[in-house]
């Protein structure tokens, strides 16, 4: 009789960590095809990283995914890089192949299918405003520009930054930069990537950014909507939370890792509960 095998391996990576959904979040993923896997929340010192991950790795370690502070330092750990990540310049998805370590972003693909799939909000000749310059937004210009928008502006209280991103894609898209003080004219979608949402403040926008049909997304979530939201909601904007960009970017991770992909409606519907 052939003993059983000890279910795989998998953690998510970040400091701080306690309060990552990603546990409930791979297993109910494997709970669809009744796989058995282990995924815990790992705290890496400021410091150490690296050293985390080389540990993860040498004991059993089968999958990690990379949060805040991290996603630039697993870059710079890997041998291997996806299209996706070099174009990101971030890592959020780690594995091992013959001995290498291999990386991957999935943030950008979790962030158009929520968009897209999920919300039936089509970004191909809308008008984008993307709040934040970033390495959030950097790792979802890429994907957001392949869907044939219109036009995407960048717009950063630091100008520099958002017009430095623009340059490193101009060759993706239809890409422009400015200050958050110049912003001027309409937009179909609007997606706050800053770090406002997080300290629960509000960004300063013209009520004119917005119409009747303009959607306005929130890369962050919350237990209540953050105060982007609750400004987009009070301009009559449809509105939406980023519970689904983190739900569908961990499903990419699980197709990577298992070689399927998830169901994802129930797992989002279920978010928070």
């Amino acid at each position: 009789m052939s003993t059983p095998q000890p279910p795989k391996r998998f953690a998510v990576f970040g400091n701080p960590i306690a309060h990552s959904k990603s546990p409930q979040i791979h297993t109910a993923f494997a709970a669809q095809r009744e796989l058995s896997l282990r995924y815990e929340r790992i705290e890496a010192p400021l410091d150490d990283f690296a050293g985390s991950v080389t540990a993860f790795f040498q004991h059993d370690g089968a999958g990690a995914n990379v949060t805040v502070p991290f996603k630039e330092q697993a870059f710079s750990l890997c041998d291997v890089l996806t299209p996706r990540a070099q174009q990101a310049g971030a890592v959020n998805t780690l594995w091992q192949e013959g001995g290498r370590l291999f990386g991957d972003n999935t943030d950008g693909a979790g962030l158009v299918t929520d968009l897209c799939h999920n919300l039936g909000w089509p970004l191909a000749g809308r008008r984008i405003l993307v709040l934040g310059a970033g390495g959030a937004v950097r790792g979802v210009l890429g994907p957001l520009l392949a869907a044939a928008p219109a036009s995407l502006h960048v717009a950063n209280r630091t100008r520099d930054k958002a017009d430095q991103l623009a340059a490193l894609f101009a060759g993706h898209g239809n890409i422009t930069a400015g200050g958050l003080d110049d912003l001027q004219g309409e937009f179909d979608l609007i997606i706050n990537a800053t770090s406002a949402s997080l300290a629960g403040a509000a960004l300063t926008l013209p009520a004119m950014q917005v119409h009747r049909d303009s959607k306005c997304y929130d890369m962050m979530y919350g237990a209540e909507p953050t105060p982007f939201l609750r400004w987009a909601a009070q301009q009559g904007a449809a509105t939406a939370d980023g519970r689904g960009m983190l739900v569908e970017q961990a499903a990419e991770a699980f197709l990577i890792w298992h070689g399927w992909r998830p169901v994802t409606a129930a797992v989002i519907a279920s978010f928070g509960k």
